[in-house]
Formats: structure tokens, sequence, C-alpha cells
């Protein structure tokens, strides 16, 4: 009789630390292979993007900007862009936020 009253109590006398720390364990791996690990791969192919830039690429700001690129300081972290014959930009590196070819369907 003592062992029914022991299953049936609330939350399991015996395993409930064992299985609420089974769960902060599942919910900590869920966390990452769903949210962490796929925005640290993204990251890292965006940041190997902006590495591989060339004067005559095309890119997309973050603000939604279109241009090639003209020239690359990459000493104070600047990118020169063209958005119209004549009309050039100074943006931040960290703003080139897609290259077309890779991220932008094409219609």
């Amino acid at each position: 009789m003592k062992l029914m009253t022991l299953l049936q109590a609330p939350g399991g006398a015996m395993g409930s630390g064992v299985s609420t720390i089974i769960m902060i364990v599942l919910m900590i791996a869920i966390f990452y292979f769903l949210i962490i690990r796929p925005q640290s791969k993204q990251q890292k192919k965006l940041e190997a993007a902006r590495k591989a830039m060339k004067p005559g690429d095309k890119i997309m700001t973050s603000g939604g900007i279109y241009g090639t690129i003209k020239e690359i300081n990459s000493e104070n972290g600047q990118v020169i862009i063209e958005v119209w014959e004549g009309v050039k930009m100074k943006v931040d590196i960290n703003q080139v936020f897609a290259l077309p070819e890779n991220n932008i369907s094409k219609k």
C-alpha cells in the first residue's frame, strides 16, 4: 500500500529532481539546435561573403539600397558604393546585408 501512495504523490517523490534536470537539458538542447546554431551558421556565411567582396560586386545594404562596390577601405571598415551613375555613397561594411546573387530571388 505504501508503494501505491508514493506513485500517486504529485510530481513523483523519487524521480522529480532527475526528470526536472532532464527537461531543462532537453529544453536547452532544443533552443541550441533551433535558434543558436542556425544563427551562428548564417553569421559565419555573411562574414565570409563580406570578406570575399571586391570592387565591381553588386550588393544590397541593410537599408535596402542596391549598389555596386567601387572601393573597399578595410582600415576604417567602409565601402564606397555607386547607387546610380555618378552617385556614390560611403557605407559601413557591417551594413552590407545581402549580396543579391546569393540571397535575393531573381524575378
